[in-house]
């Protein structure tokens, strides 16, 4: 009998006169079935939750309905109605910037300054690089003063994935790994494994002022320990996967400690992401050694947001 059943077979015995008991639970991580709990010290997995439970994040304290298939009733803690309205809001000014709209109308006495600017008698239109219109009107006198031009929105926010992932051992492909794997689970050598994007990244912040990069990965289930394990993230320098060994670069870094199913997203250090932007490194890897942090993950999408 596994922990699940044995801890909902007790918890139902605690109840009285059958009345339905609920517990309150600490989400370890968010998994694609539901999320993973601790309960009384018991690593609970893939607990299905309710579609009210939105914005599911690893930390948040619940409520369960015990049993031998215990369930999520509802999330704990204060009223989300603020947070909600400011994503809300977000997303409104996210979607209007999609729209082809007048981003700005001036005017002055002068030409406008500035390149990309045509003359149309007294209006002057241009179209700047997101491909926003621009207006200008030259007055032959003014009576009142030019409303300042907003200042422009920074590029959108980009998500590249990645070309190819692949595993290495012992210096070579590891072709019995089906996604990028760490550690070493049978005594036959250390695995490596890694996330290819070609020129991807360089070619999104070609031009651009990288602000942060943030890398999504999930802990594929069977292989490993259950419970929380970290990532050996590094950085390398492959354009594609390489048929001799996977070398590494800077690292390790532990941003990630995920449990079997878990997804979990990470920034990623702000010497990395230069790297990353300017090609001097091209993907990430993982290595362990030994069968303590023994996991394989995948994902690897890298989310770019850019100040200017």
């Amino acid at each position: 009998m596994g922990a699940r059943e044995q801890l909902g077979i007790d918890l139902a015995r605690a109840g009285s006169g059958g009345v339905p008991q609920t517990v309150s639970a600490e989400v370890v991580d968010v998994t694609d079935a539901g999320v993973n709990l601790s309960i009384n010290g018991a690593l609970l997995l893939d607990v299905p939750c309710p579609d009210t439970y939105r914005d599911r994040a690893a930390g948040d304290w619940v409520a369960v309905r015990p049993g031998t298939r215990p369930v999520v009733l509802w999330r704990l803690g204060p009223d989300p109605a603020a947070s909600e309205a400011e994503r809300i809001q977000a997303a409104a000014e996210d979607a209007l910037d999609d729209a082809q709209v007048v981003r700005a109308a001036t005017w002055g006495t002068a030409a406008p300054s500035g390149s990309g600017w045509q003359q149309a008698t007294i209006p002057w239109i241009r179209k700047t690089s997101s491909g926003k219109i621009e207006l200008y009107f030259q007055l032959g006198s003014q009576s009142d003063t030019s409303p300042n031009a907003p200042a422009p929105r920074p590029p959108k926010t980009l998500t590249v994935s990645p070309t190819d992932s692949g595993t290495w051992r012992n210096g070579r492909p590891d072709e019995y790994a089906s996604s990028p794997t760490q550690g070493d689970w049978t005594g036959r050598g250390n695995r490596r494994g890694a996330w290819f994007y070609g020129s991807r990244i360089v070619d999104a912040c070609q031009g651009k002022t990288v602000a942060s990069m943030r890398v999504s990965f999930t802990r594929k289930r069977g292989a490993g320990h259950n419970a929380k394990r970290p990532m050996h993230l590094y950085l390398h320098n492959h354009n594609s996967a390489p048929s001799g060994q996977l070398d590494l670069d800077d690292g390790p870094e532990e941003l990630l400690r995920l449990s079997v199913g878990g997804t979990g997203t990470a920034t990623v250090p702000s010497s990395w992401r230069s790297k990353l932007a300017n090609g001097t490194a091209r993907g990430l890897a993982i290595y362990a050694s030994g069968s303590t942090d023994y996991a394989s993950f995948t994902g690897g999408k890298i989310t770019i947001t850019f100040s200017a």
